[in-house]
């Protein structure tokens, strides 16, 4: 019996994540202690930041809510941050809590009504490079206006109604072919396993269009990201001022990044090119008729209803009429009402999706919080201070994107903005220089850090998302194919600020 209790425990742990990855985690755990003790707690806030990083890095192979969480509870144990830090960290970032708890939520209700939309998009539009540049530039232009994680919570919504259409009826009835309608058939099974291949990397390439349009979108103006907001505000920059002072920047990288997108299609790098399989499109052509033709009155009022709503939604963001979070809560409360949804465990199953990502958005504040209380990107933001005044636009670009793409790309605004603001006071810089320096830390933050999902909180939802394991979409995989997108955007970026600021 005593032989077997530390067997269970270890069987118990992380569940059924391989064992190197258990071990590696309960190192961890043991060796940051002892780390703290004998080199000290900024050398193992570092180290605690990579260790979690790693658990971003293997989601697919374990949630990152557990290991990671245990990392951040051990880390308010050992002192490098505090129960209050976490709490100001949380209370900070409250709207985004609650966009995503309630607006993740409100898009469940419309998943008809886009599947609908984008179905007929899909049909209709044959070249893979137009449809990819359909989603980047769509996404593009509503993260400019909405906000980068409802559009990411619109894409998954979508990338998992044509994966489950597809995945339903090729699994159950095998293409409609009656010459294939042996499920023994080898060269049947082999062709469904090649489309799924295809099909998978077809949608995992058009996620990641949208998801890189979310962030060409999102630096344009105030409302797209929520550090553009917060840099405006201690700018005194209203709408029309923030976009022209960035344009000179964002503009030619909104550029670079759609050509960046038709040259990836069109020459079939870094993972990109898919097609859709001629065979899923007819499977969706089918399901698309099938639909239509089953498709009752109370349907078809139901996808009017939602579809309303989804136009009270554009107009709601785009003109604030609330915290983002508390319109979703009035879009769950109108789609359920309208289209007769009033059972609690109907209302509950729109929850499911997001509340794990909402506990492990609070587990990556414990970990800001460490970088906050350990004040480890002080140093680096006291050396750029430091440089010659003209070096420094630049330097403010690199270094933000860098920290960004570690980190979370608010959290660095904020801690960025913040000394410039003090700077300012204490009449160490111009007002002029202050504006460039403001530029500088905003499309530094939101350009680059698409080279990880850290960076951005959107990509790190689809990554944690159900879509993701669907399509193999893993952290490495994302870093990869972020990767071209990074390296021409961040030029893109950082030759118009030397040129321009």
């Amino acid at each position: 019996m005593s032989n077997s209790l530390p067997q269970a425990f270890v069987n118990n742990f992380l569940g059924n994540s391989p064992v190197w990855y258990k071990q590696a985690i309960l190192a961890f755990l043991i060796i940051n202690p002892i780390l703290l003790a004998t080199i000290g707690p900024v050398i193992t806030s570092w180290l605690l930041i990579f260790e979690f990083i790693f658990t971003l890095a293997l989601a697919l192979k374990c949630y990152p809510l557990q290991p990671g969480g245990l990392l951040a509870i051990e880390a308010i144990i050992m002192g490098l941050a505090t129960p209050e830090s976490v709490s100001h960290e949380v209370a900070s970032n409250l709207e985004v809590i609650l966009l995503l708890m309630f607006m993740v939520a409100g898009i469940y209700f419309m998943k008809d009504m886009l599947l609908f939309a984008f179905t007929k998009i899909l049909l209709k539009v044959r070249s893979k490079k137009l449809l990819a540049l359909l989603f980047s530039l769509s996404a593009a232009f509503l993260s400019a206006f909405l906000d980068a994680l409802t559009v990411t919570a619109v894409l998954i919504s979508v990338g998992v109604g044509f994966y489950a259409v597809y995945h339903k009826v090729a699994s159950g009835k095998t293409y409609h072919n009656p010459e294939h309608d042996h499920a023994n058939d080898t060269s049947v099974q082999e062709n469904h396993r090649e489309d799924l291949l295809q099909f998978r990397s077809f949608l995992r390439s058009l996620m990641m269009h949208g998801a890189v349009g979310t962030a060409l979108g999102g630096v344009c103006t105030l409302v797209g990201e929520p550090q553009n907001l917060l840099i405006a505000e201690k700018a005194g920059w209203d709408f029309v001022e923030f976009f022209v002072l960035m344009a000179p920047i964002t503009m030619p990288v909104l550029l670079a990044g759609l050509i960046t997108c038709l040259l990836l299609e069109q020459f079939k790098l870094f993972d990109y090119g898919a097609t859709l399989p001629e065979n899923v499109r007819n499977i969706l052509i089918d399901f698309d008729g099938e639909q239509s033709a089953k498709r009752t009155t109370k349907d078809k009022v139901a996808l009017m209803v939602q579809a309303a709503i989804a136009l009270y939604l554009v107009f709601a963001l785009a003109f604030h009429l609330a915290a983002v979070g508390l319109i979703g809560l009035t879009i769950i409360i109108f789609l359920t009402a309208m289209n007769g949804i009033v059972e609690e465990h109907q209302i509950g199953k729109a929850f499911e999706e997001a509340l794990p990502f909402t506990a492990l958005l609070v587990v990556f504040f414990s970990i800001v919080s460490v970088i906050h209380e350990q004040h480890l990107f002080q140093p680096i933001i006291h050396a750029v201070l430091a440089m010659d005044i003209e070096q420094q636009p630049s330097v403010f670009f690199i270094a933000n994107g860098i920290l960004s793409a570690i980190s979370d790309n608010v959290f660095v605004a904020t801690v960025y903005i913040n000394e410039v603001v003090a700077a300012l006071n204490a009449g160490e810089i111009t007002r002029e220089h202050f504006d460039s320096l403001a530029i500088a830390i905003n499309t530094g933050t939101n350009i680059p850090s698409v080279a990880t999902p850290n960076g951005q909180a959107a990509f790190l939802f689809l990554l944690t998302s159900a879509l993701a394991p669907l399509l193999r979409l893993s952290y490495g995989k994302m870093v990869f194919m972020a990767l071209p997108y990074t390296i021409v955007m961040s030029v893109v970026g950082y030759i118009a600020v030397v040129n321009t600021l």
